[in-house]
């Protein structure tokens, strides 16, 4: 007899605990290189750059590596630096994690600062602001 299909079964909602633990395995280490290593690149010297999340592939092969330069400030001439020496990256990390593989970095901005600003603006919106305030008249429960 077949059983009958469970909802949420199939494909998964969102990653497992096993990528949660390696993306913040790999986020940390390459945080640490990128603090204690120089890189020979012009556009990365004297720039702090933030990990702010690395999302790993079911089988923990490829990482993606979202990034965000301190300030914003040329944030796609950083992501194109870092790109540039993944195989340097790749090379440190595979030294200081223990994992089986040591997953292939692909380096993207981290687009997340400036959706909240944006959404920060909308708020600020007087015609926004009218709408999220307390009506005049009327009560909650829709009585004048």
């Amino acid at each position: 007899m077949k059983r009958p299909s469970q909802p949420g079964r199939g494909q998964p909602a969102g990653p497992t605990q096993r990528q949660l633990r390696a993306g913040e395995l790999v986020r940390h280490a390459l945080a640490e290189i990128l603090r204690e290593e120089k890189l020979a690149d012009s556009t990365l010297q004297g720039v702090s750059v933030t990990i702010t999340e690395v999302r790993i592939s079911p089988d923990l092969r490829h990482a993606i590596c979202f990034v965000e330069p301190l300030g914003g400030v040329h944030a796609s001439e950083v992501v194109e630096a870092l790109g540039r020496h993944t195989k340097y990256l790749r090379g440190r990390l595979g030294r200081i994690i223990d994992m089986k593989f040591t997953p292939d970095l692909k380096f993207l901005h981290d687009e997340s600062f400036n959706e909240a600003t944006r959404i920060n603006r909308l708020f600020d919106d007087p015609r926004v602001r009218r709408d999220l305030t307390p009506g005049d008249g009327a009560d909650d429960d829709g009585e004048a």
